[in-house]
């Protein structure tokens, strides 16, 4: 379980080192962009992202 764990936080950080990586200047002006969003908006976004991600896991468990 502990293995698997830490092998989801690799994932993720790999995953979210390729926009910077690759695309520095896209993903500076999406900041940008983020930081106009109001409260409710981000909100709004994380709440479908955990959704998606437990729908992830449960069809994929």
């Amino acid at each position: 379980m502990q293995g698997t764990l830490f092998l989801a936080l690799a994932l993720v950080l790999i995953i979210e080192g390729l926009m910077p990586l690759l695309f520095p200047r896209q993903w500076r002006q999406l900041f940008q962009q983020i930081m106009l969003l109001t409260d409710g908006q981000l909100r709004f976004i994380g709440l479908l992202s955990v959704v998606v991600g437990l729908l992830l896991v449960a069809v994929l468990k």
